[in-house]
Parts: structure tokens; C-alpha cells; sequence
């Protein structure tokens, strides 16, 4: 029990700590997959961490330490198992408060892992001192953010030395070491063993085409067909495709120097490995790391389903089936793309707004040369139309798309080019929602559906979309908030559950 001062006795600490120690090793003696990502076991007996999915021999109990994060694994002189693979661990998805800022600094870090950023810049974009976040970051992670990135780098790195057959130097640049001699020493420093070595130790996939496949873990159960549905209704032509299982589209990127970087993606599903696979052009070998980072935001991946449905489960008492377990919340792989789908689609069908976007890609999209039959274009960056001359109706109002429509689409363009607007995992959602609101033609079902797939935030709530109202009639929009409030911080996904109860 606590003193009179409110302090807890070592002892009590001690007793505490045991406890969730046997609780760990319990899930991971069962190989349960809930847990995955959550927490990573070192093996003092092999000098190894494992995720708590390992299949190897099951070490005793006093060899086994736990940490809250790879990197804190890493720091404490552990290096990666070879048959779990760490680096395919599920990420977590923020939630709240303190744990909520370290969460979204890890999905930043991990984003631009490729990238050269300080935990000033870092701290900046997440509206907070650089103390207090690396004082929120050790408490969650059990390291500061720059050992988190000297992790989130090597781990990446060792899934392409694994799973492509990328040179060394290749790998290093893509992973955002800046050089071999760095990547070398410190890959040979953390690992004991050469990037070169580890190569020869581990098989190696073929490659496919002129891409790299590379694998992204979740926690299951995942309804991959119901998220190639949903994705299916909204693919733009000539950008996206849902074919034979796979999700295809076209990226564009611009890398650190600003350069424009082009190419395609194909994922698809491993159900035996609990992961989807992504191929990816070679072509957007510099900018990896968000292609990756994109690809897990788009399919959420980080999804926590366990957590999500002991929220949710409630739903049922309205009626039987109406949350199930797994529902993951779409998200998206270019904001402004998705975006203006949603605007073209405000009081229109989903089927006449994508064929609207459709015409938008041939008028105004980057022509894209593919091997693959049906992908011919990158959407229009925001730039691009920000920067049509002259009233936005002449170049949009041939299209089909009405004055109010172009004109909302060119005010978002602007705000985003000119960074006045942020869909990005470092900005607070609500703040994002009052600057949405603000523009013409945007109101709040615009701005909480943006806010739930373009940021992926798990709150919101968009209560006057048809859909929601027509799953829970005959209950008032005011009736369907009061309801919601017990959904909370999940009712982005309690959106999808009705939805598909339709």
C-alpha cells in the first residue's frame, strides 16, 4: 500500500513487476499473437530478443528479460532473432495523454527513418519542448528517440538484407544511414555479425520484376477481403486497382532534396505469416520508408483488434453482430488524393464520385509508365492544382464537378501546399478539424471522415454520415452522439462496424 506521502515500497514495486513479468512469459509460452509488438523478450542464455510469436525452443523463465520496445532490447546488448524477426512486429497505435505523444513520435521516427531529422525538429512538429519528449519517450520506450531510430533503421535494413537482394550499399542508403562505413560499424557493433554475414545466414526471397518484396506484420484476426472491398469501391481509375487478391497502385514521392520519385506498388496477403506482402518499384528505393510507413497506415496495421472490441463489443446490445472482432479502419495513401474523392463525393454516389476522380487523373495526373495493365497515372499533387492559372471552374467545371466542389478542392490544394494543413501523424486531429471547417464547402462529416482516414484517428466520428444514421435509426443525429460516447476512443472503427452491417 502506498504511505501517508503517496510512495509505493520497493517491495511492492518489486511484487508488481514480478507479476507482470509472469504474465508476459505466460503469453509467451502460449506464442500468443494478441500480444505481438507489445512487448520483445531477451534471452540472456542466447544473447537474442525474440517477439512473444518466437516458435524456437522455449527458454526458462530466469533467462528471460522483458522490454517495451526492440531498441530498448537492443541498448541492453541483445541483437534480433533470425526465425521471429523482430522488424515484422506490429506497431501500436496511439491512444491517449503521454503514452499517446510517445506513440506518435515512434510512428514519425519509424515514417522517416530514412530521412535525417533532430528530436528538435521532431518535438516541433508534435507542438511540444524537446524535453519533455524524450522525458514522455524513455518512460514509454525505455530509450531516448534517437536510440528508437538507430533501431527503426537497422531493423529495416535487416528485412532487406533478408528479403531482397538489394547490394549493401543500396540497403544503407535505403535504410537512411547516410553511408556504408556507418551502416557497417554500427550494423557489426548492435549484431556481432556483418550485414554480409547475415546475408549468407538467412535465405533469400526472389525478387519479382523490377520490385523488391518486402513483409509488414499484424495482429490478428484481419479481414483482408472486407478491406480489399471497401478499397475496391473508392479505386480511382487509372491509379488504383484491386485484382486477383492484390491491392496496385501508383506513388509519388518527393525525396529529401525534393526531387519527385515515381512508381507502383502491389500488396497482398500471407495469411500463414500473419502479415501482407509489399512489392515495391525499385524506383522508389529512396523513399522506402514511407512507402512502408503509407502501406501500414492504408491497411492498419497497427491495430490493436483485442483492445478495440473489449471497447466496442457493447454495439452488440443494439444488435447481434454489429461490432466484430477484427474491423480494421481504412486509412489512406495519399491525403489530398483521398481527399478529393471525398469532397466529389459529398451528396453524390461513391461509384459517380470515383469516376469524377477518375477524370481529374487524365486532365490533371502525371502519366505513368507501368508494366502493370490499368495503372497509367499518379494523381495530381496539391501543388499541381494550387497552381492552375485562372478560375478553378475552368479547369475543373468540364469535368462534371460543380463550382462549390472545385473550389473547395482548390482551397484544400492551397492549404496543403502551403503547409497550413498537416494529415500527418505528428499533428493533433481536433486542431486539424477547426482548420478543415474553416474552408469553403468543408463541414463536419467532410472533416471527421478526413480526420478518420487521412489521419487515421481512432475517435472520429463522422455521427451524420447516411450510412451511421441509417444503421442506428431511428435515433437523431444528437440521439447517435449521446450513444457514441461510451465508443470513445474508438468510434472511427465503430464507424466502419456499422457501415458494414449495411
Amino acid at each position: 500500500m502506498p504511505d501517508a506521502a503517496g510512495r509505493v515500497s520497493f517491495e511492492e514495486e518489486t511484487a508488481v513487476q514480478n507479476d507482470r513479468d509472469c504474465a508476459r512469459y505466460a503469453a509467451f509460452k502460449a506464442k500468443d499473437a494478441r500480444f505481438d509488438g507489445h512487448f520483445f523478450v531477451g534471452v540472456s542464455s542466447t544473447g537474442i530478443y525474440c517477439r512473444p510469436v518466437c516458435r524456437a525452443r522455449l527458454p526458462r523463465p530466469e533467462n528471460c528479460t522483458f522490454y517495451a520496445s526492440a531498441a530498448a532490447a537492443e541498448q541492453a546488448g541483445f541483437r534480433p532473432c533470425l526465425l521471429c524477426r523482430p522488424e515484422l512486429a506490429p506497431g501500436n497505435a496511439p491512444v491517449d495523454a503521454s503514452a499517446s505523444l510517445a506513440r506518435r513520435a515512434a510512428r514519425l521516427l519509424e515514417d522517416h527513418c530514412g530521412s535525417e531529422h533532430s528530436v528538435e525538429e521532431l518535438a516541433h512538429r508534435l507542438g511540444c519542448t524537446d524535453r519533455h519528449l524524450r522525458r514522455v519517450f524513455l518512460n514509454e520506450y525505455d530509450v531516448s528517440p534517437i536510440q528508437y531510430l538507430q533501431t527503426c533503421r537497422l531493423l529495416l535494413a535487416k528485412s532487406l538484407l533478408t528479403d531482397t537482394g538489394l547490394s549493401v550499399i543500396d540497403v544503407a542508403m535505403a535504410a537512411g544511414f547516410g553511408s556504408l562505413r556507418r551502416f557497417n560499424a554500427l550494423f557489426k557493433k548492435q549484431y556481432r555479425l556483418t550485414p554480409t554475414a547475415l546475408r549468407r545466414e538467412t535465405a533469400r526471397h526472389g525478387e519479382r520484376g523490377t520490385g523488391i518484396t518486402l513483409t509488414l506484420g499484424y495482429r490478428p484476426p484481419y479481414p483482408w477481403q472486407q478491406m480489399l472491398d471497401f478499397l475496391a469501391g473508392r479505386a480511382i481509375p487509372g491509379v488504383e486497382l484491386v485484382r486477383d487478391g492484390e491491392y496496385l497502385r501508383t506513388v509519388r514521392f518527393a525525396t529529401e532534396a525534393r526531387q519527385p520519385v515515381c512508381g507502383w506498388i502491389r500488396v497482398g496477403h500471407l495469411v500463414h505469416k500473419r502479415a501482407l506482402s509489399v512489392t515495391v518499384d525499385a524506383a522508389l528505393l529512396p523513399v522506402l520508408s514511407l512507402v512502408l510507413a503509407r502501406v501500414r497506415h492504408l491497411f492498419d496495421l497497427c491495430c490493436d483488434p483485442d483492445t478495440v472490441y473489449a471497447a466496442l463489443a457493447p454495439m452488440n446490445a443494439i444488435r447481434p453482430g454489429l461490432c466484430v472482432h477484427g474491423t480494421r479502419l481504412p486509412g489512406c495513401f495519399d491525403a489530398f488524393e483521398m481527399a478529393v474523392r471525398a469532397i466529389l463525393g459529398q451528396q453524390i454516389t461513391v461509384k459517380a464520385a470515383r469516376t469524377l476522380a477518375g477524370r481529374i487523373v487524365q486532365a490533371h495526373g502525371t502519366p505513368l509508365a507501368t508494366a502493370i495493365e490499368g495503372l497509367t497515372h499518379v494523381f495530381p499533387s496539391p501543388e499541381t492544382i494550387a497552381a492552375l492559372d485562372g478560375p478553378i471552374g475552368e479547369h475543373l467545371g468540364p469535368l462534371g464537378i460543380t463550382g462549390a466542389r472545385a473550389r473547395s478542392i482548390q482551397a484544400l490544394a492551397c492549404a496543403l501546399a502551403a503547409g497550413e494543413i498537416d494529415f500527418g501523424h505528428g499533428s493533433p486531429p481536433q486542431a486539424q478539424i477547426g482548420k478543415l471547417m474553416e474552408m469553403p464547402g468543408i463541414g463536419e462529416w467532410t472533416a471527421q471522415y478526413l480526420a478518420m482516414r487521412g489521419m487515421g484517428w481512432p475517435d472520429a466520428f463522422p455521427h451524420t454520415d447516411y450510412g451511421v444514421k441509417k444503421a442506428l435509426a431511428p435515433r437523431s443525429p444528437a440521439q447517435i452522439l449521446a450513444l457514441a460516447e461510451s465508443w470513445r476512443p474508438w468510434r472511427g472503427y465503430a464507424t466502419v462496424n456499422l457501415w458494414n452491417s449495411l
